[in-house]
């Protein structure tokens, strides 16, 4: 059965990479391979669920080094660490910088597979928040600016009469807006529409929420 998923593996020597490359490939791995990491730079982000498999020693440029380059470039692509000669220091700049995992040369192949799946199960979770959350801006893009004030005064807790009050709106009016609102945003209830605000950072902050 094919796994979900594309591993990069960037390593500068040419049997470890070749080997990497078949063990992932035969569990049903899409796989890249690259002896350094400019190849790995061009040839830009797999579109699915992925992760990198990076050693730590390259010719030419320190993998972490790289690493922390891809972190402050905003590439959230996880990374397993390895290396043949890995110390305490490195691990922890590696686990800083966000790796996944650590795996010190020879490894067996069962830990490269765990660490493997563990990084793809990070980037699956990681895109399907991201989904989520563009869906969540598309659907407050479709409100109207009146819309848009009734949803952050209403998540703080305040009843209708008083949304309405705040905005010189007739009552019957707020609850149009609020149904409207909760349509367009997919929530089925207030406390949906609530974690909703959380996640979109939308609410009116001059009124705490539930102190009404």
């Amino acid at each position: 059965m094919m796994m979900a998923g594309c591993v990069c593996v960037i390593d500068d020597d040419e049997e470890v990479r070749g080997s990497v490359g078949s063990l992932l490939r035969s569990s049903g791995y899409d796989i890249r391979l690259y002896d350094r990491p400019k190849a790995f730079l061009d040839a830009g982000s797999p579109d699915g669920p992925s992760c990198l498999v990076l050693d730590i020693r390259l010719s030419g440029e320190n993998g972490l080094d790289f690493q922390e380059r891809l972190s402050s470039n905003g590439l959230t692509l996880p990374v397993i660490l390895i290396t043949g000669h890995g110390d305490i220091p490195m691990t922890v700049r590696g686990m800083r910088a966000g790796a996944i995992d650590f795996l010190p040369k020879p490894f067996d192949d069962a830990q490269l597979l765990l660490a493997v799946e563990r990084a793809l199960g990070v980037d699956r979770t990681r895109r399907a928040e991201d989904a989520g959350l563009a869906s969540l801006k598309a659907g407050f893009e479709r409100l109207t600016p009146r819309e848009k004030d009734v949803f952050g005064l209403v998540v703080t807790g305040l009843m209708n009469k008083q949304v309405a009050a705040r905005l010189e709106l007739s009552e019957i009016t707020v609850k149009i807006h609020r149904g409207n609102v909760m349509r367009k945003m997919g929530a089925q209830s207030l406390p949906d529409l609530v974690r909703m605000a959380e996640q979109l950072g939308v609410r009116d902050a001059s009124i705490h929420r539930y102190n009404i």
